[in-house]
């Protein structure tokens, strides 16, 4: 379990790591290589968010755009409409995320298959569809523009999702670390051994499904308050979130720890050349590039250079 022994084989690289990410600011002067940064951190929370529904509970989703376009709204309505306060917005837009993650949850995860899956895929069409159409409350197509900062500058966004990363890592690695995590690997590695042991596999899906879409609603407010506009074709995209999280995971390792810092920087990067190259194919793309992962790194690239690693140094 890759998240186990976080204190201590991993401890001084994570240490080192942040340091680094907290001294960037000061001597960093390009804004676009920052703007980079700020990317590729809330992409890895996205994918670390994800891979503890995908990776470490075995539970797929290919609609995780719904919890991030909620998210976005929740707290641009909540401001916009009712004046709550921009940082109040982040919490409550993963408390959003989770609300609307449950009963689809509760339904789709009694019964085998890919229907939590489709479902979810689904589901987050659906809520395009009613923010596209309810001009009067989400202002439809025409989006909403956000007049107030929650920071006033890229540093105070950048270290504002630095924190926000850190937070969210120290939180699953706890709940990995304890019973719930290890019961959450036993319902990815064998569902019916779970059961038979007494693990009451619904609860625990549920549980795992609330957590990612907690954080996947907070970032779909990091989002709104970053960009300072949002709508429904850009916060509910399959190709541009749903499939990109799937991909953030999937290429740098599904189940590791590294895995989501890894293919954020690679999909951040390769998406900056196909915004201006094949900026209307984004989905085809992605699909293609999850396609070829899965051919030939099937264990994505953290997990293929540790397979690397262990026949070179432990034959």
């Amino acid at each position: 379990m890759e998240w186990k022994n976080i204190t201590n084989s991993r401890q001084y690289p994570v240490i080192l790591l942040l340091l680094v990410a907290l001294m960037v600011p000061f001597f960093l002067e390009n804004e676009y290589i920052l703007h980079l940064l700020i990317l590729i951190i809330m992409w890895t929370v996205l994918g670390v968010s994800w891979n503890l529904l995908g990776g470490y509970t075995g539970q797929v989703s290919f609609g995780h755009a719904a919890f991030f376009g909620v998210g976005a709204y929740t707290a641009c309505l909540l401001h916009t409409k009712l004046g709550v306060s921009l940082w109040m917005g982040l919490l409550y837009a993963g408390i959003a995320g989770t609300l609307i993650s449950i009963p689809i949850g509760a339904i789709c995860f009694r019964l085998r298959g890919p229907y939590f899956a489709l479902s979810v895929l689904a589901f987050s069409e659906v809520l395009r569809l009613i923010t596209l159409h309810w001009k009067s409350f989400t202002e439809g197509a025409v989006g909403i523009l956000l007049i107030q900062s929650i920071v006033s500058s890229k540093v105070g966004y950048y270290y504002l999702i630095l924190g926000i990363a850190i937070f969210v890592l120290l939180v699953i690695n706890y709940v990995l670390k304890k019973r719930m995590g290890f019961y959450f690997i036993a319902v990815r590695d064998d569902e019916d051994a779970a059961e038979a042991l007494g693990i009451y596999t619904t609860r625990y899906k549920l549980l795992a499904l609330s957590i990612s879409a907690f954080f996947t609603g907070v970032m779909g407010s990091f989002f709104a308050n970053y960009t300072s506009y949002i709508d429904p074709y850009i916060v509910f995209s399959i190709g541009d979130v749903s499939i990109a999280m799937v991909l953030v995971v999937v290429l740098g390792g599904i189940g590791t720890f590294w895995g989501p810092l890894v293919g954020a920087i690679v999909v951040v990067l390769l998406s900056e050349v196909f915004r201006n190259l094949f900026a209307s194919a984004s989905v085809l793309i992605y699909g293609a590039l999850i396609i070829i992962v899965i051919m030939f790194l099937p264990q994505g690239i953290v997990g293929s250079l540790k397979k690397r690693y262990r026949q070179w140094f432990h034959a």
